[in-house]
């Protein structure tokens, strides 16, 4: 997308149009495969999605003849070339999903957070955030409200003899039956 040309008429005769293109091609193809068991995906995505990919490296590889190294597209180029084994591997399960949006959006908060942990005051302090960011999204991924979840953990954990038996926290896991119940 970086390397789209903002100035021309027909962006989408361009290199990185037809790059996006081959691209948008796959996730097309990935939404309808959604509703297919993983074993169906994988099976499915090499029938489908494999002659894609077989041409966009074969067009890859010539549209990327003649491209300076150092310019954005160079680099676009270059990057794919030393990811395609890595970028490849998601045809092998069907488990596996097209791209890491998933990852991405899960990670956002810390990567906003950063910016506030500079304030944290001390390191003990930036442990603590760390600390209740990782409590919530532990209990998002897990279904529980994570105000609900902190709350209960900081008001019942403190009760208990958790450092003499620490096998005590097993009962204030997220999966945990009665903090599902508790905590939704």
């Amino acid at each position: 997308m970086d390397a789209l040309p903002k100035e021309t008429q027909s962006r989408e005769t361009t290199i990185p149009a037809q790059a996006i293109s081959y691209i948008n091609q796959l996730f097309e193809i990935e939404k309808k495969l959604e509703v297919l068991s993983p074993q169906g995906r994988k099976e499915q995505r090499l029938i489908q999605e494999m002659p894609v990919l077989d041409a966009f490296w074969s067009w890859a590889e010539d549209a990327s003849a003649g491209i300076l190294p150092k310019s954005k597209l160079g680099e676009a180029f270059t990057y794919a070339f030393n990811q395609r084994k890595g970028l490849m591997n998601y045809l092998l399960d069907g488990n596996c999903a097209v791209s890491n949006n998933l990852a991405e959006n899960c990670i956002r908060p810390f990567t906003i957070g950063r910016k506030n942990w500079l304030f944290s005051g001390s390191p003990k302090g930036a442990e603590a955030s760390a600390g209740i960011y990782t409590l919530a999204e532990t209990a998002k991924v897990n279904g529980l409200n994570p105000r609900k979840y902190i709350q209960y953990i900081l008001s019942d954990i403190p009760g208990t003899a958790f450092q003499q038996y620490p096998e005590f926290l097993e009962d204030y896991m997220p999966w945990e039956p009665v903090i599902q119940k508790i905590c939704r």
